[in-house]
C-alpha cells in the first residue's frame, strides 16, 4: 500500500495536546468558507485545523480534534485501516492518509476526481471514482466524512472561494445523490488559501487543484469502541 501512511495516534495525540492552546487562541479569527450539515459539523469544527500541516490543513486538524485515545481509539484505528485499504485498492489516483483514528483523501486532476476549467459539475471519471467511493461509505457506514474544496491561486479570490465551495458541494450532492446519508456530510471550502504546492508551477497549480476528504468515526461507533474495549 505505497500511498497508505500509518501515524502513530499517541504522537498525534501528544501533538494535538501542544497545539491546542494556539487552536484556542486562533478559534476566535473569523474563518474562510462555511459549513453545510447540520448533523455532523459539531462533530467535525476541526478547531485544531488551522494549526495542522502545509499550508493550514483543516483537513487534517479536522482528524485529530475529533481522536478519542486510549484502547478505544486502537479499535476505532482498526477499521479505518480497512477502510483506507478499500480505499486504495478500488481508487488505485487517490491519495489516502491515515492519521490516527481517521483518514485524509486526496483527491486533484491525477487523482480521480477533476472539473473541467471554471466548471463544478462531476461527470467522467469523477462520477466513476465518486460511484466507488459511495460504495466504500456504505460498506463502513459509521463515519462523518469532511468534504472540502480547494482551488489554485488563478483568477480572483471571491471567484475561487466561489468555485471552490460549488466544487465541494457538488461532490456532496453527488455521494448523497447515490445513498449517503446526508447527515453524515460536512461541507467546506477554501478557494485558494489553502495550498498544498507552489502555484508558481502548473504542476503546483494541478496540486492545488483538489477535493479533499476527512473521514472521522460517528458517535455510534465510538460508543462501539468504549464498550468493547472497556475504556
Amino acid at each position: 500500500m505505497k500511498n497508505l501512511i500509518r501515524k502513530s495516534i499517541y504522537v498525534l495525540l501528544s501533538f494535538a495536546l501542544l497545539t491546542s492552546c494556539k487552536a484556542v487562541k486562533n478559534s476566535s479569527h473569523k474563518q474562510r468558507g462555511a459549513t453545510v450539515g447540520a448533523t455532523s459539523g459539531a462533530v467535525i469544527g476541526g478547531v485544531l485545523g488551522n494549526n495542522v500541516g502545509k499550508g493550514n490543513n483543516t483537513a487534517l486538524g479536522a482528524i485529530i480534534g475529533a481522536v478519542v485515545g486510549g484502547v478505544a481509539g486502537g479499535y476505532i484505528g482498526d477499521r479505518m485501516d480497512r477502510q483506507a485499504e478499500r480505499i486504495e485498492e478500488e481508487i488505485p489516483g487517490a491519495e489516502v492518509t491515515r492519521v490516527g483514528e481517521g483518514i485524509n483523501v486526496i483527491f486533484n486532476e491525477d487523482a480521480g476526481v477533476y472539473f473541467d476549467t471554471n466548471k463544478s459539475g462531476v461527470k467522467g471519471t469523477s462520477a466513476t471514482t465518486l460511484d466507488k467511493l459511495a460504495g466504500i461509505f456504505k460498506e463502513y457506514p459509521k463515519s462523518y466524512i469532511l468534504v472540502e474544496g480547494h482551488t489554485d491561486s488563478a483568477g480572483p479570490d471571491d471567484y475561487n472561494m466561489m468555485l471552490s465551495q460549488q466544487r465541494a458541494e457538488s461532490v456532496t450532492q453527488y455521494l448523497v445523490a447515490k445513498g449517503i446519508t446526508a447527515g453524515r456530510f460536512t461541507t467546506k471550502w477554501y478557494g485558494e488559501s489553502q495550498p498544498r504546492e507552489s502555484n508558481d508551477t502548473s504542476e503546483g497549480k494541478a496540486k492545488n487543484r483538489r477535493v479533499e476528504l476527512a473521514i472521522v468515526a460517528n458517535e455510534e461507533l465510538k460508543e462501539e469502541a468504549k464498550e468493547k474495549t472497556g475504556n
